[in-house]
């Protein structure tokens, strides 16, 4: 569901995604553990008589510092699934208290449930192994999802209700190269049904997934390169990453075709409590894809003020700039603008560029931090786009 539910997990993934599937490892060591480690006096061995007394100095070692719980019931107000409540619940901790290198990993599980009938969860986690020499993602979801799609051309403002219901999995297996370089693979697969909601009269053309038992799964590849010294706030650094999945019939996937995603992400720390983020991102499609398949603007946060639904396209490249500002108690603000474009592809690509079809945004957001040892924060962002406005929640930052 990864992919073939994109769309309809909108809200359930990108709120989970940062602390659970999203997370952009760093190299250096993690924020906090020399801070809260103990000691404990090593036992004495065996040998010794226990009627003597033992006026050796004890030895100490010191233990890595414990995990963090997070646990926010996130109320939403969504246009693409309507208003309710994201459970989350999620565990930070380091594997080892030896390691002081790997960042830290994380496990943890959400649910969605909402007024429109849309109901789902998902579970799973993101570990980094011997010394920062392994990072392994995992992921299950599971639900169904009720969620609108928009017609084209003169019919831009009609909607067409959606029901879409299923579950996917998620496995990714990456090794550090030189460099600070991640390669590893990367296996997707999901299986989905959608339906017309009932009661719907929208004009809006019905796609020809409809209806239709669909399954897709896919091999693909993963590259990043992250020198950020935390990446759940960062205030300094890079992250880049490229992501290529291959849905093919003969792994037993109903489409074939192709998807590539981009980011690059770069972070200024202006002054202690100030700090300048940039990213950029690249989405491109290839092949026969479902709708759902393609890029869709509003998914992952590229940029803020566009509901999922709207604008599904074979190309989409969007830039954004954010300020971020750490306030006393815990609290902080931000203020955001950026542009996309939404590209359908081929040879409307010049045509996409001539008609100015690209999609400005811009708004702002108060931060809560949920975890003071890891500068984890809870995010209010209200954005608006050139369609609307939109308000969201959820736990770590945008990117």
């Amino acid at each position: 569901m990864v992919s073939s539910l994109r769309a309809s997990a909108l809200l359930l993934i990108s709120i989970c995604a940062p602390p659970m599937f999203g997370q952009k490892a760093n190299q250096s060591d993690p924020q906090g553990f020399e801070e809260h480690a103990s000691e404990v006096p090593v036992a004495q061995s065996s040998s010794k008589d226990s009627s003597q007394e033992d006026t050796t100095p004890k030895k100490k070692k010191k233990l890595g510092g414990d995990g963090s719980f997070v646990v926010v019931p996130l109320p939403i107000s969504s246009p693409a699934i309507g208003s309710g409540i994201v459970p989350v619940v999620a565990y930070i901790f380091p594997i080892s208290a030896n390691d002081k290198i790997s960042p830290p990993s994380t496990i943890g599980v959400a649910g969605l449930i909402t007024n429109n009938g849309s109901r789902g969860f998902v579970v799973g986690g993101q570990l980094f192994l011997k010394e920062n020499t392994y990072q392994v993602t995992t992921g299950y979801i599971h639900g169904n999802i009720q969620y609108d799609i928009y017609g084209t051309g003169i019919a831009a403002n009609l909607k067409l209700p959606l029901v879409q219901s299923g579950s996917g999995f998620l496995g990714e297996v990456l090794r550090r190269l030189g460099w600070k370089f991640f390669l590893g693979p990367r296996f997707v697969t999901g299986r989905s049904f959608i339906t017309v909601a009932p009661g719907s009269n929208s004009t809006v053309p019905i796609p020809p997934e409809v209806g239709l038992h669909t399954n897709l799964t896919a091999i693909g590849m993963k590259l990043n390169r992250d020198t950020r010294p935390n990446h759940f706030y960062p205030v300094s650094g890079t992250y880049f990453t490229f992501t290529s999945d291959f849905f093919s019939q003969s792994l037993g996937s109903k489409y074939s075709f192709q998807s590539y995603k981009t980011e690059f992400d770069k972070y200024w720390s202006l002054s202690k409590n100030q700090v300048i983020a940039y990213d950029a991102a690249f989405c491109a499609t290839g092949g026969t894809p479902p709708f759902y398949g393609n890029c869709i603007y509003g998914t992952s946060n590229e940029l803020r003020g566009y509901a999922a639904g709207r604008y599904f396209t074979r190309y989409m490249l969007t830039t954004q700039v954010e300020y971020r500002l750490v306030l006393p108690k815990r609290f902080g603000l931000v203020a955001f603008g950026g542009v996309g474009g939404a590209i359908p592809g081929g040879e409307q690509l010049l045509q996409k560029a001539q008609t100015s079809q690209f999609l400005p945004a811009g708004g702002a957001g108060l931060r809560f931090q949920l975890s003071k040892k890891y500068h984890l924060n809870l995010r209010a962002d209200i954005a608006q786009g050139r369609d609307g406005h939109t308000f969201g929640l959820g736990v770590g930052e945008a990117f």
